[in-house]
């Protein structure tokens, strides 16, 4: 069944931890996670990663064009699968369209072909982000993985950023850290974590109605800021 979970809580509370486990940077001391029924420990990790399309907060970009940046998502490219230079180019273009880039970077003097420095530097936060969705789109991964990806965006970039990873986010598993409200509400499942454990789940409406509960204080604080 394909869901949107929205992890919520404290900074440090482990919800970036749970993000690192999926992906398996490293196993779970105790307790077991599971992919379709099966233990994430059995499958090859390399198959693994390539079900799983990651933004984060801060995006990773190579020391290279905008256009291998993006086209690095690609399993094709990855597994040595042939596909030729006009169906990638339409598939690059395509992500960026989708991901709300595709204007930005056209509009730049070298266009895909614009070097993004080290770590990005020479794109602004919103433009890295932008192409880091582009990145995961070109993917259509089965589980796309949110880690507080518009936090760190000015109140234009958050905006533009959001409409992109609304679109993406259609027809996959997704879970989602974040800080926007709207996005919270609207997950299919809430999580809410403190201290490494679980202490509340359900849907917006449910936890909402809990005066006293976690989410509801985690709520009115985001309102009161």
């Amino acid at each position: 069944m394909l869901q949107t979970v929205a992890l919520v809580g404290e900074s440090g509370c482990g919800k970036s931890t749970v993000i690192s486990l999926l992906e398996r940077f490293y196993d779970p001391e105790t307790g077991h996670i599971f992919l379709d029924g099966k233990n994430i420990k059995d499958l090859q990790v390399k198959w693994l990663r390539q079900q799983i399309g990651l933004v984060g907060q801060e995006p990773i970009l190579f020391n290279s064009t905008i256009r291998e940046n993006i086209v690095y998502g690609l399993n094709t490219i990855q597994d040595g699968s042939s596909t030729s230079t006009s169906e990638v180019e339409k598939k690059i273009i395509e992500a960026s369209q989708a991901a709300n880039a595709h204007k930005f970077i056209v509009e730049l003097p070298e266009g895909y072909d614009t070097s993004v420095g080290e770590r990005g530097v020479q794109l602004s936060g919103g433009q890295k982000q932008r192409v880091a969705i582009a990145r995961a789109i070109i993917k259509n991964p089965k589980i796309l993985l949110l880690d507080e990806a518009t936090s760190a965006l000015d109140a234009e970039s958050e905006c533009i950023v959001q409409e992109a990873l609304e679109r993406v986010m259609v027809d996959r598993s997704v879970i989602v850290i974040a800080h926007r409200l709207s996005t919270i509400k609207n997950a299919d499942l809430i999580v809410v974590v403190k201290d490494g454990m679980v202490i509340e789940q359900g849907r917006h409406e449910e936890l909402i109605r809990s005066k006293d509960g976690a989410y509801s204080a985690l709520v009115k604080l985001h309102m009161g800021s």
